[in-house]
């Protein structure tokens, strides 16, 4: 794999760079904090997304910025990739929305943070923690490996050399066998619970005991066939002897039925003759009641002077209620007219009423409005009295304006201009301090090196040094920034008194423009309040012809109201009258009506009489029929007398409770027999279902049996598995720690040329220890700081030379990255770490970055990138070229 080119847009302090990445070593040189690790913090994020960040997504975001944006172009296996990523931060939240693979593959643009993850990892065959401790060598990680337990480090690079997954399957494998051991048990005890049950089942002799419950069953049924057959001739016996006795009762039930009829009949012909002498009495009654009503009727014809032959009442009726109808007509009319007639007369007195307040209103009004003029006309003298004072005031503003140096009205743009004057002296003063505090500070450090003689961070030795021979130039260059610092404050200050005049004149002018706004308003008051008192004098005369007028109208209101009363009390006059020739017609209609319900009830009487009549000869008739039933029934009644034999009756009875008593005890034995065959039955299916329970479990020995036999086999096959598995992994790790423990060595020895220290030894576990020519042990935590980074560097070369040359091309590695490897290490070990780069270039490695502020490592570089930051703006700079020999 191989970095060909980063672009980054607001990402930490780039605001907008691009940077190609050739073969061979690259070295990314600049000062401290001037942003070199960001651009290889950057490919990392490129690679792996936010898991590669120790900081929050928000923090990559440059300050000020909403978006930032990350892409990377890559070769990896002879394809070639690229990726961009892009944020973008609200509401002090960042999110990514936009993570794109460009892929060479059928799969092509691949989407998605967790997706394009994947593919980096499944590509590289390492995740973004493999990627550290594999190929990046991070700014004050490089104690990583050798600070971690054997443990930790043994997982790391077991992971690196792929060997975890040989762990799993062995993890794997060990599941399976315990899975298979755990059913094999279980299998097991469940056959040795099948065979207890077989001979348990066997010792109960099943087939015997089978045979006597068949032979006794034989028995019991041959015995309730016996039993049946007599059961059936009782029954015979018994139902034929019922029929008898049933026939017989039967013929007394008709002899008792006719002797009932025969009473009835009697009782229903005594009770009609009743009913007949009743009809009789009163059919008198009606007679009579007819007689009484006719009497009536002739009494009250001649009250009304009517012919009794032909009283025509109904037409008389009829023109009397039209005659009523008449008069309540008029009656309503008269009613009508004299409510309305009261109502009116109400009405006008009301509306009188109303028109004498609406007069006494608008005379109270007119006292308020009078009252209220004189108050305006007050106020309107105030208000004079104030226009005069503003107007004063105002004068005595405009008198101070005049020997202002800008004209009334322009004093915000004169402040404007002022303002930006001294803002920009400001903005002169701040650079020059900041321009000589950097001269200052390159006298101190030009003075600081001169005294030393060498660099305090990298340790060079600086005779001849540029830095050195040009400190009286950067001190006639302090003598400058100080006088030019001197005459800008002169400048400055004087700015800022022409900016507190400028404030003043633009106070005095809205204190003018206020007191013009206020004259205005008050000259608009005053004359708000002339036309309100002209209007009020007007409503005034208004208001007292209102009041005549409403005088006028209450006088003539009241005198129709007069006349509506007068014209109410004829129309209740007509209305006695009409009343009292209502009654009288009333009178004569009461009288026709009785008459009329006379009439009705001599015709129902009438009708009633020949009812009675009718129905007194239907039951003479009905009486008739009776007698004649009665003597037929005695007859029957006597001859059935004569066939009853009571002798014949009471042997069938005895016959019929000998059957039956026979019954009841064949039904108790049959009882008890079928009980006994059930049980019997019951036993001889139970033994029969044992059996077949024995053949089954006889089977399923056989099937319990076979399966255990292939799980033992298959346990031990898993046992097998699971031990192949672990001797491998141990097997080929030991194989990866004896060459790494030459590479290790070969390593150290070419960074660190010292007598004191013989070898390095790692064992199996990956516990490293160091072995001093003498024989004694170290750890390597006992060596120095500069031995440990040594050391570090040492064991990462030798983990990535590992896996280059053990994975033979089939993944190719990434790039090494190295950030800031000479931290801890004198000058003389820097020149050994070139060294190192060199032979890691030499072995195959594609591509080598590192990131260092010291000059040194500039001789071991095919490219250089120089990174620099403007301290005024934050802001990083990138410059590529080919590097030169120091």
């Amino acid at each position: 794999m191989r970095f060909e080119r980063l672009r980054l847009m607001n990402f930490k302090c780039y605001e907008n760079v691009e940077v190609r990445l050739d073969r061979g070593v690259t070295v990314i040189h600049g000062l401290n904090g001037s942003g070199k690790s960001s651009l290889l913090e950057a490919c990392f994020f490129a690679l792996y997304g936010s898991k590669a960040l120790d900081a929050r997504l928000d923090e990559i975001v440059t300050i000020g910025a909403e978006k930032a944006t990350v892409e990377l172009w890559f070769k990896h296996d002879g394809s070639e990739y690229h990726i961009e990523r892009r944020i973008h931060v609200r509401d002090e939240s960042a999110r990514t929305t936009k993570c794109v693979l460009e892929t060479p593959d059928s799969d092509g643009t691949i989407e998605g943070a967790t997706d394009v993850r994947n593919r980096i990892g499944s590509l590289l065959r390492m995740d973004d923690e493999a990627f550290v401790n594999c190929a990046y060598v991070r700014q004050g990680e490089v104690n990583k490996l050798i600070n971690a337990t054997p443990s930790q480090r043994q997982d790391m690079i077991d992971d690196l050399l792929q060997l975890g997954r040989l762990e799993d399957y062995r993890e794997r494998a060990s599941d399976a066998r315990v899975g298979v051991g755990r059913v094999r048990d279980n299998k097991e005890g469940e056959l040795t619970g099948l065979i207890d049950q077989i001979e348990e089942k066997e010792e109960s002799n099943l087939h015997a005991r089978l045979n006597e419950c068949q032979t006794e069953r034989t028995e019991i049924v041959e015995e309730i066939d016996r039993i049946e057959t007599k059961r059936e001739k009782a029954i015979t016996t018994r139902d034929h002897e019922q029929q008898v006795i049933e026939e017989a009762d039967e013929q007394r039930s008709k002899i008792e039925t006719l002797a009932d009829d025969i009473e009835d009949l009697q009782t229903s012909i005594e009770t009609t003759e009743r009913e007949r002498n009743t009809m009789s009495k009163r059919l008198r009654e009606e007679r009579e009641s007819v007689d009484e009503k006719r009497d009536q009727l002739e009494e009250t014809l001649e009250t009304v002077d009517l012919d009794g032959s032909d009283p025509k009442v109904e037409e008389r009726i009829d023109t009397l209620e039209t005659r009523d109808e008449e008069l309540l007509e008029t009656l309503q009319e008269q009613q009508l007219s004299a409510q309305e007639q009261s109502n009116r007369a109400t009405q006008l007195e009301e509306t009188a009423e109303e028109h004498e307040r609406q007069a006494e209103e608008a005379r109270e009004n007119v006292d308020e409005l009078e009252t209220t003029l004189e108050e305006r006309n007050e106020i309107l003298t105030e208000r004079h009295e104030k226009l005069e004072s503003l107007r004063t005031k105002r004068s005595e503003k405009l008198e101070q304006f005049e020997s202002a140096p800008c004209e009334l009205g322009s004093a915000s743009e004169h402040r404007q201009t002022v303002s930006k004057e001294q803002t920009e002296l400001r903005e002169r003063e701040a650079e020059r301090r900041s321009e000589l505090s950097a001269a200052r500070d390159a006298v101190e450090e030009a003075e600081q090196l001169q005294a030393e003689g060498k660099c305090p961070e990298c340790g060079q030795p600086v005779d001849g040094s540029p830095h050195v021979e040009a400190i009286e130039e950067r001190r006639e260059r302090v003598r400058e920034l100080e006088s030019a610092l001197d005459t800008i404050e002169t400048e400055r200050e004087a700015a800022d008194e022409r900016l507190k005049t400028a404030d003043t004149l633009v106070e005095l002018e809205a204190d003018i423009e206020r007191l013009e706004s206020e004259i205005d308003t008050e000259e608009q008051l005053i004359e708000n309040e002339k036309a309100s008192v002209s209007k009020e004098r007007d409503q005034c005369a208004e208001l007292r012809e209102t009041a005549d007028t409403h005088v006028e109208k209450a006088q003539k209101k009241r005198e129709e109201a007069t006349e509506a009363r007068e014209q109410a009390a004829d129309c209740r006059s007509t209305i006695g009258e009409i009343n009292a020739e209502r009654q009288t017609v009333n009178e004569r209609i009461e009288r026709l009506e009785t008459i009329e319900s006379l009439l009705d009830d001599i015709d129902t009487a009438e009708t009633e009489i020949e009812r009675l009549r009718t129905r007194r000869e239907e039951l003479e008739e009905l009486n008739t029929e009776r007698r004649e039933s009665v003597t037929e029934k005695r007859q029957q009644k006597q001859d059935l007398e004569e066939q009853f034999d009571e002798a014949r009756i009471e042997k069938a009875k005895e016959n019929k409770t000998g059957a039956e008593r026979y019954i009841e005890w064949a039904d108790d034995k049959l009882s008890d027999l079928a009980e006994k065959r059930d049980t019997l039955q019951g036993h001889i299916g139970a033994i029969q279902n044992e059996i077949e329970t024995l053949e089954e479990l006889r089977e399923r020995q056989k099937e319990l049996t076979a399966t255990v036999e292939r799980l033992t086999a298959l346990y031990e096959e898993t046992e097998q598995l699971q031990t192949m598995y672990a001797e491998l992994r141990s097997e080929l790790r030991q194989r990866n720690v004896q060459k790494l423990e030459r590479l290790l060595n070969d390593t150290f020895g070419l960074l660190y040329q010292n007598d004191s220290y013989a070898r390095i030894e790692l064992d199996g576990d990956y516990e490293l220890t160091v072995y001093q020519k003498d024989g004694e042990v170290l750890d390597p935590e006992q060596l120095s700081g500069g031995e440990r980074a040594l050391f570090n560097l040492s064991l990462r070369c030798a983990v990535y030379r590992l896996l280059a040359e053990g994975i033979d091309g089939a993944a190719p590695m990434p790039p090494l990255i190295l950030d800031e490897p000479t931290v801890f290490l004198d000058s003389g070990h820097v020149s050994k770490l070139l060294d190192l780069v060199t032979s890691m270039r030499e072995i195959g490695v594609e591509q080598i970055v590192v990131v260092s502020h010291d000059d040194e490592l500039v001789g071991a570089a095919d490219d250089l990138v120089n990174v620099a930051k403007d301290p005024t703006t934050n802001r990083s700079t990138i410059e590529r070229r080919k590097a030169l020999s120091v």
